[in-house]
């Protein structure tokens, strides 16, 4: 079931009245990342100012999930003693069937039962699992022949599969959260979905092996036995007439036979000869009753029609990754909703979608962001990303309206485009816009170094070369900021170069290709969109941080830890249970949990994001983590670019961190995609400023993928991830790919084209016009079949145009094929864990994959 934006405090205030001191604590069940931690912190606010009391329970994959649903969520169930309750997923469970991980389908008679769970998810990424969406009700698989499932549903609450203000949380069930997509592009495999769920079974063996018979009123008849219709109605048996002549008996393959029913027969035989007037009978039918068709070409239709509804959700699952609204966002609309917003909940909410782009994750997967040469805060989304933020400063201004004694003091600095760096007065911690230019923390470090560390300046400059680091100190030079000026802490800077620095940058920048570094002027006047800006909070004389300097930092605590420590990585690990890929012939023994190692980084950066006065002590605290992640991210792709070892693939490129200094650091997927996505972002340029760019339709194609790996000496095993290109990439193996299925395509089309000419020619010989009327109707739908998939093929890539990330299904792909021992349990699924020795025949079946899509 889904749960549609407009009313999506329904089922929060349904618990509220619900409540009761007796009642069981709310489980949330928490991903390990900066958007789900905001959106936990949310949550919890509500359920603090309600009194409802609620137990959080991180999980960092799918073997944490399995085991957080036998171990916390089966207990609760009604049929194993428990009294049912509510269980929230953050970031968790949204690509894959939640019912079947967590164990709790539990059918009996035909009819499943949750026990009284009620599951909610809040999930950003995409696909859905459809089974969710339009499914997860109680009782759903009830026969379909013995109800009327509309009727139920409706009466239930639940109009094909979402929720309406008539729904009661009763009997439990699986409800996600829509945030627009699923009423909005999902119409397409909700009917796919719901006609294949109401389709009777249908094999894509002959149909005369039962004799079944399907009428145009959509009844079911049986040529042995007498069976219930859809209308509810009884078919007779029908038998044969042996006497009649040889056309009327029709074999399948395997021998059965095939019979046409009576008064098609008849008909039939008169249409033969039509000078003659018909045999006359007492049940012989009128000329213009229309004649039943066979059971075969009846067979034929509904096997057309369920591989139709088949192949729209076979699209939507192979489309690849993607990534919608942050969940953080999500559950502001929520407090909104409630009227329970205030700067705390805003602040989360703009920290999460903050760390959206930090992560790469953006409409096409993980991979460069599309809008990378936007300036400000360009990241995740294109225009509906931008449209978020654009309602996020809205509430700034609402929720901050400015002091009258200091206004004309704000629009100055706005206007001259000053970085604030300091609060207002001892008790301000409200949230301003800054026209923040894309440096990495430069309120925390010197103006160098936050230049130097900043992924979007030091790809564009190559400050991995020395001509590179030149071209940095002569930007600096032209702007007139002496090298021992930037080399100082910037608040520490002089004011007057301050002031003047986004004024030099917006003349400067562009002549070193660096056009999207700060924002661009206001078109408008103060009430302008400010599109671009970020972010910025103080917390009195304590701290000043813009949101994009959290989530850095809370990123920093989940992917290196809240110590730096050698011992730490040292924790011992607890065993993971198994899964479809933990055999020890598929991942090379049982697989290990990083959920002990992880679980002080999640309340570390748990604590840091508190709503009191000490989380940003907390923060500036793990600043220094963070500054040390990102060191060793220049310094890891520095090595790896300077020294030539990123080879191509065929439809990617490869890079592995085995040795340096930082080796370890690189365990940990986040930190790995990070530094996946620096190296990413230097290949798309160095291939555009070699003119090495290929245009695929209207779109400029730079770079291909990239797969990094990085070793890990105490498992003895590789992490694996691979990134796209945010929609500009070339992968020549989904280029051939598609190429070749277009082959194969029209080769199927042209057989078929010949065999019905054959048929026709045949039943034009026995002369059977209503015959050839029905052939040429099935002709004409199998025409506009391969018409429609013919169309599919000319836009591989969807509506929307955007290559998006499919290295998790060709990882999938990889593991069914190859005798490979790859773990697959990270919730990005384009994450991987493959053995040492098996890394070079795993990347050598990927390369002949389609990695975007």
């Amino acid at each position: 079931m889904y749960l549609p934006r407009q009313l999506i405090s329904h089922l929060y205030l349904q618990l509220l009245r619900s409540h009761h001191p007796l009642s069981p604590p709310v489980l949330i069940l928490v991903a390990l990342e900066p958007d789900a931690l905001c959106a936990c912190r949310i949550l919890t606010a509500l359920l603090k100012r309600d009194y409802i009391p609620h137990k959080i329970h991180p999980v960092a994959g799918y073997g944490d999930l399995a085991r957080a649903g036998e171990e916390l969520v089966r207990p609760m169930q009604t049929i194993n003693g428990g009294s049912g309750g509510v269980v929230v997923c953050l970031g968790v469970g949204g690509l894959v069937d939640l019912g079947e991980i967590l164990n709790l389908n539990n059918a009996e008679d035909g009819v499943e039962d949750m026990g009284g769970i009620e599951i909610w998810v809040f999930d950003a990424r995409r696909p859905w699992n459809l089974g969710n969406v339009f499914g997860g009700q109680a009782g759903l698989g009830q026969a379909m022949a013995e109800i009327d499932v509309n009727a139920r549903r409706r009466g239930r609450g639940v109009e094909k599969g979402c929720i309406t203000p008539a729904y009661t949380s009763k009997n439990g069930g699986i409800v996600v959260f829509d945030d627009g997509d699923i009423q909005e592009e999902l119409s397409n495999e909700r009917d796919a979905f719901y006609a294949l769920l109401e389709m009777p079974e249908v094999d894509d063996d002959d149909a005369s092996d039962d004799g079944s018979v399907i009428g145009d009123d959509g009844d079911m008849a049986s040529g042995s036995k007498k069976r219930k219709s859809w209308s509810g109605r009884e078919d007779e048996d029908e038998s044969e007439d042996e006497a009649g002549p040889p056309r009327q008996r029709k074999r399948s393959n395997s021998g059965s036979s095939l019979v046409s029913s009576p008064s098609r027969r008849r008909t039939a035989i008169n249409s033969s000869n039509s000078s003659r007037s018909p045999t006359p009978t007492s049940d012989s039918p009128s000329p213009a009753e229309p004649e039943q068709p066979s059971a075969r070409s009846l067979k034929r239709r509904l096997l057309r029609l369920k591989r139709k509804h088949e192949t729209v959700l076979q699209k939507y699952y192979s489309a690849g990754t993607s990534y919608s609204e942050p969940i953080s966002s999500l559950l502001y609309s929520l407090a909104s909703e409630l009227g329970r917003e205030d700067n705390d909940l805003l602040w989360l909410a703009i920290i999460g979608a903050s760390s959206l782009e930090l992560s790469g994750r953006t409409m096409s997967g993980v991979g460069i962001s599309n809008t990378s040469e936007s300036g400000g805060s360009a990241g995740w989304g294109g225009q509906r990303g931008e449209h978020i933020r654009q309602i996020l400063r809205d509430e700034v201004h609402r929720l901050n309206p400015p002091d009258p004694f200091e206004r004309d003091r704000d629009i100055r600095g706005e206007i001259n485009g000053v970085i604030p760096t300091t609060a207002r007065s001892p008790t301000d911690t409200s949230i301003r816009l800054s026209p923040e230019p894309r440096f990495l923390l430069v309120r925390h470090w010197s103006l160098y170094d936050s230049m130097l560390h900043s992924p979007y300046l030091a790809t564009r400059l190559h400050v991995w070369t020395e001509n590179g680091r030149k071209r940095l100190h002569k930007l600096l030079a032209k702007m007139g900021v002496s090298l021992s000026q930037c080399h100082q802490n910037y608040t520490h800077m002089d004011m007057e170069l301050k002031r003047v620095l986004r004024g030099r940058l917006l003349k400067y920048a562009p002549m070193y290709g660096l056009d999207g570094l700060v924002p661009p002027e206001p078109s408008g006047g103060y009430a302008s969109s400010r599109e671009g800006w970020g972010f910025v909070r103080c917390w009195g004389w304590k701290a000043c941080l813009s949101a994009t300097d959290v989530g850095v930092i809370v990123g920093a605590m989940l992917e290196v830890g809240p110590h730096e420590a050698s011992g730490a990585w040292d924790v011992k690990r607890l065993p993971r249970p198994r899964g479809s890929n933990d055999d020890p012939e598929s991942s090379g023994g049982p697989g290990e949990s990083d959920l002990a190692s992880l679980l002080p980084r999640f309340w570390s950066a748990y604590d840091a994001l508190s709503l009191t006065s000490e989380s940003p002590t907390l923060l500036m605290e793990s600043l220094p983590l963070a500054q040390h992640l990102h060191r060793a991210i220049l310094r890891t792709g520095t090595s790896l670019l300077s020294k030539h070892q990123i080879r191509h693939l065929r439809a990617f490129r490869i890079a592995v961190v085995k040795d340096g200094p930082d080796v370890k650091l690189f365990t940990n997927p986040g930190a790995l995609t990070k530094l996946a996505l620096w190296i990413a972002e230097a290949i798309k340029v160095q291939e555009r400023e070699k003119g090495d760019s290929v245009k695929i339709g209207r779109k400029r194609a730079a770079g291909t993928p990239l797969v990094l790996a990085g070793l890990d000496e105490d498992r003895d095993l590789y992490v694996v991830v691979g990134t796209g290109g945010g929609g500009g990439v070339i992968d020549f193996a989904a280029m051939s790919k598609r190429q070749e299925e277009r082959r194969h395509k029209k080769e199927a089309r042209e057989k078929k084209q010949k065999e019905k000419e054959e048929r026709r020619a045949r039943r034009a010989a026995e002369r059977a016009v209503q015959e050839d009327d029905d052939d040429e109707e099935e002709e004409s739908e199998e025409s506009d079949s391969s018409s429609e998939s013919e169309s599919e093929d000319e836009d591989p890539r969807g509506k929307k145009n955007l290559l998006r990330n499919r290295f998790g299904i060709a990882f999938q792909e990889v593991v069914q094929e190859t005798n490979a021992r790859v773990r697959i349990d990270s919730f990005d699924h384009c994450v991987v864990e493959v053995q040492k020795d098996d890394l070079g025949g795993f990347l050598e079946a990927l390369s002949f994959r389609s990695v975007v899509g």
